[in-house]
């Protein structure tokens, strides 16, 4: 439902900014808790969880996002934008939301991406630099900063989840999303970008949430980056191969020339934008979530289960 002022103040209310798939997955996870839930967005979701409040609001816009946050004690920011307008448009969210936040009291866990470590060699871990190139890279890299900066000046307590390429229920525009799962359902060829035999982690939406819950709870997550717990990690050919098995469909797979990708960006700023993070699917991409499994353990969704549940969601959308 949509909340109009005044909001009423609730110790243990969970506020999430962003109704997208990661948002979404954060309030199944909250949900699953018992706990009370508030969505916070632009426009209200299609297809609304029973059992949520929802508020409707700009948080670029520092008093709406003061007056959405309201009584929150815990805010995960889940927000995002069109891929090719993300420096244009992540950082007067960051800032709304860490506003936002400071003013409730609240703490805030930011659901983050991989991007702002750059190229890599070896398996990622929370303690690399930060050297992304492109521009993407760059404003996640600053978006990560924003706030870690804020924690240290003590305007708000904030915690890091970076998850790798995920998949799941409404995670259609992931790199594993349309152009496998859609495809797969649709009896075509699944698509794929880069060297599909590098090792690749993929992250399942509902551990993604889980995982960002997790660091809601604990006080200790809080003033550090996490990566979080994804199932094992294998080759972009396994898994594609995992998800054809178990949808019973002829295998295909098509990896989209280099060359035409390339092309593609000279016209295309979206394309431009995934061709940035190419090196992410041309060497391994290795995620270690070692961190969290000492501290919190880890438990993650096999991806047989996950790959059902996936493809379960897509047979109903093209019914």
């Amino acid at each position: 439902m949509t909340t109009d002022l005044p909001i009423t103040a609730n110790s243990d209310l969970h506020a999430v900014v962003g109704t997208g798939p990661v948002g979404s997955a954060v309030i199944d996870a909250l949900l699953a808790r018992g706990l009370p839930v508030r969505a916070v967005g632009r426009r209200p979701p299609s297809d609304p969880k029973p059992g949520i409040e929802f508020v409707e609001a700009d948080v670029t816009n520092h008093d709406d996002a003061r007056r959405a946050l309201a009584g929150a004690s815990v805010v995960y920011h889940a927000a995002s934008a069109p891929y090719a307008r993300w420096p244009e448009l992540l950082p007067p969210l960051m800032h709304g939301i860490i506003a936002g936040a400071s003013s409730a009291g609240a703490r805030l866990v930011y659901a983050d991406n991989l991007y702002a470590y750059g190229p890599v060699d070896g398996p990622l871990t929370e303690d690399l630099p930060w050297r992304a190139s492109g521009p993407n890279g760059r404003t996640r890299a600053e978006m990560a900063t924003v706030l870690m900066q804020a924690d240290a000046a003590g305007t708000v307590r904030a915690a890091i989840g970076r998850a790798s390429d995920y998949y799941g229920p409404l995670g259609r525009m992931s790199s594993a999303g349309d152009r496998l799962f859609l495809r797969v359902v649709s009896g075509q060829s699944a698509q794929l970008l880069g060297n599909p035999d590098v090792p690749h982690t993929y992250t399942y939406l509902g551990d993604f949430g889980t995982g960002l819950v997790t660091l809601g709870a604990n006080e200790a997550a809080f003033g550090q980056v996490w990566h979080l717990p994804s199932a094992e990690t294998m080759t972009s050919r396994q898994f594609v191969h995992k998800v054809f098995e178990i949808a019973d469909k002829p295998e295909r797979l098509s990896v989209t020339p280099a060359l035409l990708v390339a092309i593609a960006a000279l016209f295309d700023p979206t394309v431009r934008a995934v061709r940035e993070q190419r090196f992410q699917v041309e060497r391994p991409w290795v995620v270690d979530h070692s961190k969290f499994a000492k501290a919190f353990g880890a438990q993650t969704t096999p991806h047989d289960d996950a790959i059902r549940r996936t493809l379960a969601w897509y047979d109903g959308i093209t019914e």
